[in-house]
């Protein structure tokens, strides 16, 4: 570390706050950080309010290794590029340091530098914690102290996260849930406002776990957070980071989980952010065949290099760390791993193997995975991967990725396009219905019907389905069970749970007004049933990602198409079957045959008239004879509602 100039000799004017020379980095910090495993840089990089020969102010360190200058700026002093220099370290790491005595909470501020061949640049800190609400781009000086109150969820969490627990997850959008002005982009709820209508609403529909998209600071709204400039700072759009904390908190006391989309696959070009920090390419690859996003128009990080590296896994422990989160959602895994993804010949150049793999991103992945595991190990990592990569979600040992889950991507594009056709013509299509279940265990999956389905022209969940009003309900209540009955975790976007009729708008506010309506209130009820089912029922969870959880039952109606299934859990007596009928067509005195259970108790009807359903077709009791006594196979006698599902305890 290097020692501060003694007091005599800092001559320090209180008027102008000259910069101190001071260190918080010690030699192996700097190693480390070189080398890609430094992950607890948001505790030495960025600004920290610390004491200096009891002289309270702030410390400033920002990588620039282009540089040939850079100073702290800001209302503070007036925006003078010269008056508050840094100082930069002389064992050649690029880093830029220095405290200002007397500097307070709340200040404004952004680095000046002067950059590769001498471009002056003005820039936010790439580890600040609090930035300005946009469209202004400076960092704020502040701190995270916060008394957090969750210390029994954060002592029983790993039952709640593990892989054999149920997951339900919300997939939300902060701004655009609720807005105080439904129609009004700039009207925001504040996190205190959110945590006020999200709690309620998370109890009362029995999800397990929310997940935000990006709440990480990002300039541009119609990014929706995918584009960051602060991956250390939670959006000022809602409030500061002590009131997102206090939502986190509030959400674990009611026993609910946290996930956050963390995007450690691409920046945006903003002059404020990371793109040419120092006048080069500093962050992104100075290469374009890997270091430009062609779909987003965006740039890549460069993996390739230890600095990056250190700063996207101490990013996603940060959060972890220091807000308590139970999981991230990893977004765009495949542009990361993948040099060909979006590119075609002549636009990328192989690994040095031969093949399409970006090496230095695997490594990093994987390095990413092993940190959060080693540090908490009762949380997850979800991994948005589109491709067939292998292991995914399989152990680094198992020259795997490291993933916790995986979304099911084949899952949810069968499925809905097996639901969009008319019943007419299921019949012809039952094998991709099924298909699910023959690469089902390559991976730990979870099913997504996430906010990319509903958005540019895909439509909403209710109008993807086929057929008048109520057959569109009863398709969609049907769709919901096979989801929340097929093994894995589950995933829904808001709005899908009350059949929203226009897709997802991040300018307004979802279409809370349908809910006066009875087939959008009873749908948002038997989601509701759904997640109680599913935390109700053993079997539809401890082996989610076992062979021993799932049986076929029946594929051998295809022309009629009725499916049947087993879900199976750690005790014989808590399995239950589960047959949907996806044709109009009412089926009275169904037989399928099943082992081991001669009783059956209906305890779900996606046809109930509390979903409106019809309500007249029911199993008030239900018949079994025994017909195979060495094998202890029964025939089970079911009336099944026309698109309907029912389950069997």
């Amino acid at each position: 570390m290097v020692p501060p100039l003694k007091y005599e000799e800092l001559h320090f004017v209180d008027t102008t706050r000259p910069v101190w020379n001071y260190s918080l980095f010690s030699d192996e910090d700097i190693s480390n950080y070189q080398q890609g495993t430094n992950y607890s840089l948001y505790e030495l990089f960025g600004s920290h309010a610390i004491t200096v020969l009891e002289q309270p102010g702030y410390y400033f360190a920002v990588w620039a290794p282009n540089a040939t200058y850079v100073s702290v700026i800001g209302n503070f002093n007036h925006w003078d590029t010269e008056s508050h220099p840094l100082t930069v370290r002389l064992d050649n790491s690029g880093i830029w340091e220095g405290f200002i005595p007397g500097m307070a909470k709340g200040e404004v501020y952004k680095y000046h530098i002067h950059g590769y061949k001498g471009r002056r640049l003005d820039k936010g800190d790439p580890y600040a914690n609090f930035w300005e609400r946009r469209p202004q781009t400076a960092s704020i000086t502040w701190n995270l102290d916060y008394e957090w109150k969750d210390s029994e969820w954060m002592e029983n969490r790993a039952a709640h996260n593990a892989t054999d627990a149920p997951w339900s997850v919300y997939e939300m959008h902060l701004a655009s849930w609720m807005r105080p002005h439904p129609n009004d982009e700039e009207s925001y709820n504040t996190y205190d406002q959110i945590r006020e209508r999200l709690v309620p609403y998370l109890l009362e529909m029995q999800f397990t776990h929310v997940e935000f998209m990006p709440v990480m600071e990002h300039p541009f709204d119609g990014s929706w957070g995918y584009q960051g400039t602060g991956y250390f700072a939670p959006t000022s759009r809602f409030g500061d980071p002590q009131a997102f904390m206090e939502l986190i908190n509030a959400l674990h006391q009611a026993g609910i989980g946290v996930i956050l989309d963390w995007v450690p696959s691409h920046f945006p070009y903003d002059a404020h952010g990371l793109f040419m920090f120092d006048g080069n390419h500093t962050y992104e690859y100075a290469d374009m065949r890997k270091g430009f996003h062609p779909d987003w128009n965006s740039y890549i990080f460069n993996y390739k290099r230890g600095e990056i590296k250190s700063f996207l896994i101490s990013s996603a422990r940060f959060w972890f760390d220091l807000f308590h989160i139970d999981g991230i959602r990893v977004d765009a895994v495949s542009s990361v791993i993948k040099l060909n993804y979006s590119r075609t010949h002549g636009q990328w150049e192989p690994n040095e193997f031969g093949g399409d793999g970006n090496i230095e991103a695997i490594a990093f992945i994987r390095d990413l995975n092993e940190t959060i595991y080693r540090d908490f190990p009762d949380v997850q990592t979800i991994a948005e991967e589109a491709t067939d990569w292998p292991g995914v979600s399989r152990p680094t040992y198992a020259d795997g990725l490291g993933f916790g889950m995986k979304w099911m991507m084949g899952w949810m594009h069968d499925t809905l396009d097996y639901f969009h056709m008319d019943p007419l013509f299921r019949s012809h299509y039952q094998d991709k219905f099924a298909f699910s279940m023959m690469y089902y265990y390559d991976e730990n999956f979870m099913l997504p019907l996430s906010h990319d389905e509903v958005v540019h022209g895909k439509s909403p969940m209710l109008y993807k389905m086929p057929g008048d009003e109520w057959q569109k309900h009863a398709n969609l209540r049907t769709l919901y069970t096979y989801m929340f009955t097929h093994p894995g975790g589950k995933l829904l976007f808001m709005g899908n749970e009350f059949g929203a009729t226009e897709e997802w708008n991040y300018k307004s506010e979802l279409q809370w007004y349908l809910l006066q309506y009875e087939p959008h209130s009873k749908l948002k009820d038997c989601v509701r049933d759904l997640n109680k089912l599913l935390r109700s029922e053993p079997a539809l969870y401890e082996y989610q990602f076992s062979e021993k959880g799932f049986e076929w039952i029946d594929l051998n109606h295809r022309d009629e198409c009725v499916v049947a299934y087993r879900r199976k859990g750690k005790l014989p007596e808590n399995d239950i079957l589960v047959i949907l009928n996806l044709t109009p067509e009412v089926r009275r005195d169904w037989k399928l045959y099943a082992k081991g259970k001669k009783s059956w108790k209906e305890v779900y009807n996606s046809d109930d008239k509390k979903y409106w359903g019809t309500g007249d077709v029911f199993n008030p009791e239900i018949n079994t004879i025994l017909v195979d006594k060495n094998q202890l196979l029964y025939e089970i006698n079911v009336h099944l509602p026309a698109l309907g599902a029912v389950v069997l305890r």
